[in-house]
C-alpha cells in the first residue's frame, strides 16, 4: 500500500509541475474562464485532464510492452534518458527566451468546452513520451508493478495533477496575469532542473545495470 501512496504523489507532482508553465492548455483554461465563466473553464479542464489520462494509459502500455521483453529493458531506460534530456533542454531554452505567454485564440462555447479541451490535449504530442519516461523511472524505483491498481493510480494521479493546475489557472489567473513572464521563467527553470535530476538518476541506473 505504501508504494501506491508514493506512486500517486510522485506522479501527481510530476503532472502538476509539467502543467505549471503557461502554455496552450492552461492559458486556454484561463481564457475560457474569463470569457465564458468559471464553470465552463472547469468543464474545459476536465476535458483536458480526461485526455491526459488516456495518454498516460497509452504511455503505461508502451512501457509495459517494453518491460516484458527483457532484451529491451535497457532500451526502455535509454528512451527515458532521451526524454528527460530533451525536456531538460526544452524547459531551459523556454526559460531563456523569457517571452510573455499570450492566450491563443480558441473559440469555446459552453456546449463544446469539454470536447475542445480533449482536442487541444490530444494535439500535445509530448505527453506520451513524458509519461513513458516517468513510468520507466517509477518502475525501476519499484513504485509501479504494472498491476491494475498501480496503473489506475498512475493514470488518475496524472489526470488529477493536470486538473489541479488548470483549476488554479481557471480561478486565479487574473491575480497572476501581471506576473506571468517571471512566473513562466522561474517555473521552466525548476522543470529543467527536475528533468536534469531524473536524467542523472537514469544514467546511474543504466551504469549499474
Amino acid at each position: 500500500m505504501t508504494h501506491i501512496i508514493i506512486l500517486f504523489f510522485a506522479t501527481f507532482s510530476a503532472a502538476f509541475m509539467a502543467t505549471v508553465p503557461p502554455g496552450l492548455l492552461n492559458m486556454n483554461a484561463a481564457k475560457t474562464s474569463v470569457e465564458k465563466g468559471k464553470l465552463n473553464g472547469i468543464v474545459f479542464s476536465l476535458g483536458v485532464s480526461s485526455m491526459i489520462m488516456v495518454q498516460a494509459y497509452v504511455a503505461v502500455l508502451i512501457s509495459k510492452f517494453l518491460y516484458r521483453n527483457p532484451e529491451v529493458i535497457d532500451l526502455l531506460l535509454k528512451i527515458a534518458l532521451v526524454v528527460f534530456a530533451f525536456f531538460a533542454v526544452f524547459f531551459f531554452v523556454t526559460a531563456k527566451r523569457n517571452k510573455t505567454q499570450k492566450i491563443k485564440q480558441v473559440n469555446v462555447s459552453k456546449k463544446n468546452s469539454f470536447y475542445k479541451g480533449v482536442l487541444l490535449a490530444a494535439l500535445n504530442l509530448l505527453t506520451i513520451p513524458y509519461y513513458s519516461g516517468l513510468n520507466a523511472m517509477w518502475n525501476e524505483a519499484g513504485w509501479i508493478k504494472f498491476e491494475a491498481k498501480d496503473i489506475t493510480t498512475f493514470v488518475v494521479a496524472a489526470g488529477a495533477g493536470t486538473f489541479s493546475v488548470l483549476y488554479l489557472y481557471t480561478f486565479y489567473f487574473d491575480k497572476l496575469e501581471t506576473k506571468t513572464n517571471r512566473f513562466s521563467k522561474n517555473s521552466n527553470y525548476i522543470l529543467s532542473a527536475l528533468m536534469l535530476v531524473l536524467l542523472v538518476i537514469t544514467l546511474i541506473r543504466i551504469f549499474y545495470r
